[in-house]
């Protein structure tokens, strides 16, 4: 079982900048693939980006550019520059190790205003 908690959320001006973590109870440096999912009201949950355990990232097209994934130890970690309002939504992360093993975070919140 892995626990996960997303952090650093909030309210910011369009073309602002924001940096979330998502705190894992275990070490995620073993972990197959970590991933930061969004999902803005009224639509489903898109995935934005991810890391493998090797350290390959990947990037939605809409984000490409703007965001950056990064880890340590037990935390990943989501620095969104160039935010745009259509980025809003609430900001998951997830871990995933085996169709049987994955783990969802609570969640936080991004509003970016115009």
């Amino acid at each position: 079982q892995v626990q996960l908690v997303e952090s650093g959320g909030g309210l910011v001006q369009a073309g602002g900048s924001l940096k979330l973590s998502c705190t894992a109870s275990t070490s995620i440096f073993g972990i197959k693939r970590m991933h930061w999912y969004r999902q803005a009201p009224g639509k489903q949950r898109e995935w934005v980006a991810g890391i493998t355990s090797g350290g390959t990232t990947h990037y939605v097209d809409s984000v490409k550019g703007r965001f950056t994934v990064s880890r340590s130890q037990n935390t990943l970690y989501l620095q969104m520059n160039g935010l745009k309002v259509e980025d809003t939504a609430v900001y998951y992360c997830h871990a995933y190790q085996t169709s049987r093993s994955a783990y969802w975070g609570q969640g936080t919140q991004v509003t970016v205003s115009s």
